[in-house]
């Protein structure tokens, strides 16, 4: 083979990779934008999505998830506060399993931030740092800040806590893990 041919050969080689590498990049622009692509993470379930919610109830996925019937959790979530209305709720596979139930929440100066938040830590016997060891029992941490769900009195106002009464703190602790979704209205 003369050097010539080996060039030719070479570079047409060269120009197929760089054909089927564009190919196969259009292709998956392509399933991207058309939406026939897989998500990598589909909720940490292990299952695709088949256009319903985790109730079973079909949605659209122009808009925000919908709601659960008698609250303003999304079906996503695993625990929701209502903060105008001082109640809380614990959902599971879109239905209330636990609520509404009484809370208290940060005051002025010391809101509870409101968003969509994900359980971060959780802490049996947790003691304050902010606020010279002060007890903060079954806490469970889902905001910058930490802001947690923690057994407190539900009338007080706290310092951007949701305070919840002994038995709704305990259930709290021992239904959510970290990685949960935590709407707060």
């Amino acid at each position: 083979m003369t050097g010539t041919t080996w060039r030719l050969r070479r570079s047409a080689a060269i120009v197929c990779i760089g054909l089927t590498t564009a190919a196969v990049v259009s292709g998956i622009a392509a399933a991207v934008m058309t939406g026939t692509a897989l998500a990598a993470d589909s909720g940490g379930h292990g299952d695709h999505d088949d256009h319903r919610d985790h109730g079973g109830n079909s949605r659209d996925h122009g808009g925000p998830p919908s709601t659960v019937k008698g609250t303003p959790c999304t079906v996503t979530a695993r625990a929701c506060v209502d903060l105008a209305k001082n109640q809380a709720w614990l959902i599971h596979s879109g239905e209330v399993t636990r609520g509404p139930v009484a809370i208290s929440h940060g005051g002025q100066g010391k809101e509870t931030p409101t968003g969509t938040f994900k359980v971060l830590w959780k802490d049996e016997d947790h003691k304050s740092a902010e606020f010279d060891d002060a007890p903060m029992p079954y806490s469970v941490f889902f905001a910058d800040g930490g802001i947690a769900f923690h057994q407190g009195n539900p009338n007080n106002p706290s310092a951007g806590c949701v305070h919840l009464a002994k038995d709704d703190a305990v259930a709290w602790y021992n239904d959510l893990e970290v990685g949960d979704e935590v709407p707060v209205h």
